[in-house]
């Protein structure tokens, strides 16, 4: 409705509070040497109060008590926190402090009582956010809006909502308006109640299931949120910014859709009538952090001896199929192997979504696209990899391959492009070599089984099977190298495997990365690299 997510994330007023439907939530502020701000301040004295003041009135006597009887309790404690940790705030401060800590433990506590109160609005920033937004756009030029920055818009439309909230005679304190100028930034210039979930570097994954069921991923768990969205319009029209800020569509004649966020984020959008629900939006998140085979090492996604051997085969220009189920961090291993990609070559990356974030400077990057309103002008990744071959690639990396551009990527590695990678859901290895058979079938061309077969053999070096076990680590679980042809079968053998062990006291799976012992196949093409002797020293 209002234009794209706008990338300055760091507005000086409020981006650290965040509406709930409970409470306003409260990052700690960083020490710093530096004097406190006001609002820092205010911060800082909730944080150290909250949690004493709740340790000491239980809810029923919150609910009991005259809201002076509660003014003076949270007053005394804010007094005594300040003193404790010498913060010296004057009394504007106190006020605004007292004020907050009052409406947060009065919202808390009529939101469990549900036998003699009625259900209130737990947060005043909600219902002022109602009276306000519908005024504010009457006032703003959204046009304008969209081209400012989210720091220059943020001081205007603070003096605005000021200005309604008097005429309203809407009262909140300094912390409240900071969350209601926040909340309807990110309505405008983000993606409304999920600015707080993906600005969180916890979440890896954001669920929306409908207006008011929103799920996350933290460190490979599930958990449901409690961000919730206005209405099925609402969350419709955070899919419709997210799809028109990369040139798709989606609505009933194109009620599913691939798309991604400005940082890079995998988007998946599916609305009615598909998503019986409502309107439903998975977004995997992309991390800021740079991932490579060491820190994976570190993580103990694998061990030190698969690492140096995954280095050693991208070095080498191994051609590798990453096989593994959703989620369990197939595009995360191909960002890292493509790290041992030389700079000198040029790279051409094939995306439903792009998402892959190369380091290397000579890369060309490519992204299907669908049908128009008039069902014409689709190009799928078939259609961008023969291109792409016509691009003097030195690697061709497919994203994820799934259909008929199997075949065409088979005979690129077959052609002179060594070092292509490549992802493909599959459950180990061998399933792995049977899929992408079954997709060679799909190309619509008739090959006869061995010659499919003779293919895969011939193209594919290593399979690297990953895999997010039930404990939410994501560990490669096994490293294969395709061999060849015996008979009508294709050969391979294991350079490592992961052994489950058991599970210590806290859930977290035990086990082993084994070495196999054998002397992988491509030990001579590691010789021509200068890399044998670090490759045997790695495997066996």
């Amino acid at each position: 409705m209002f234009g794209k997510r706008s990338e300055n994330a760091k507005p000086d007023f409020g981006s650290d509070a965040t509406v709930t439907s409970q409470v306003i939530p409260l990052r700690p502020s960083l020490e710093s040497a530096a004097p406190m701000s006001r609002d820092a301040l205010i911060d800082r004295v909730i944080i150290l109060a909250r949690p004493v003041l709740r340790a000491r009135l239980s809810n029923d006597e919150v609910v009991s008590m005259q809201r002076g009887e509660l003014a003076g309790a949270a007053e005394q404690v804010v007094t005594a926190v300040s003193d404790e940790n010498q913060l010296g705030i004057a009394s504007d401060v106190v006020r605004d402090a007292v004020t907050f800590l009052i409406n947060d433990m009065m919202a808390v506590a009529k939101g469990e009582d549900e036998i003699d109160h009625a259900p209130e609005c737990a947060n005043p920033v909600d219902a002022a956010k109602d009276i306000v937004a519908p005024v504010l756009l009457e006032r703003i030029d959204v046009a304008l809006a969209n081209q400012m920055s989210r720091s220059d818009l943020a001081v205007q439309i603070s003096d605005i909502v000021a200005e309604i909230l008097g005429e309203e005679k809407v009262q909140l304190n300094k912390l409240e308006q900071r969350a209601l100028v926040t909340s309807l930034l990110n309505d405008m210039l983000g993606l409304g109640p999920l600015e707080p979930l993906l600005a969180d570097p916890a979440v890896n994954d954001i669920m929306v299931n409908g207006a008011k069921q929103v799920f996350v991923e933290r460190s490979g768990k599930l958990e449901l949120t409690d961000v919730t969205f206005r209405d099925n319009a609402h969350v419709m029209n955070i899919a419709q910014r997210i799809v028109s800020a990369v040139g798709r569509r989606v609505d009933e004649t194109s009620p599913l859709v691939d798309a991604r966020l400005a940082d890079g984020s995998r988007v998946n959008i599916i609305i009615p009538p598909l998503a019986i629900d409502g309107p439903t939006i998975s977004i995997r998140k992309f991390s800021e952090k740079k991932i490579t085979l060491d820190v994976m090492s570190q993580q103990a996604n694998l061990s030190e001896a698969m690492a140096r051997t995954l280095k050693i085969a991208a070095r080498c220009r191994l051609n590798i199929l990453i096989s593994g189920g959703t989620g369990s961090g197939k595009t995360t291993l191909l960002n890292a192997l493509s790290q041992m990609i030389d700079h000198g070559e040029r790279v051409v990356t094939i995306e439903d979504a792009a998402e892959l974030q190369l380091q290397q400077p000579h890369v060309v990057r490519l992204e299907t696209r669908p049908k128009n309103l008039e069902g014409e002008g689709e190009i799928n990744q078939t259609e961008l990899v023969k291109n792409a071959l016509r691009m003097r690639p030195d690697r061709i990396i497919l994203g994820e391959i799934r259909a008929g551009e199997a075949l065409d990527m088979l005979q690129a590695m077959n052609t002179g492009h060594d070092g292509s990678l490549g992802t493909i859901h599959a459950n180990n290895p061998r399933e792995a070599l049977t899929r992408l058979e079954n997709m060679v079938a799909m190309s619509g061309v008739k090959l006869p089984n061995e010659a499919v077969r003779n293919q895969v053999a011939g193209a594919l070096d290593m399979i690297v099977q990953i895999s997010r076990m039930r404990d939410g680590v994501r560990r490669i679980v096994q490293i294969t190298e395709v061999i060849g042809m015996e008979g009508e079968v294709v050969t391979t053998q294991d350079l490592f495997k992961f052994k489950f062990t058991g599970e210590d006291g806290d859930g977290n799976l035990v086990g082993e990365f084994e070495a196999q012992g054998l002397r992988p196949a491509f030990t001579e093409r590691a010789s021509y690299f200068g890399l044998e002797q670090a490759l045997l020293e790695a495997t066996l």
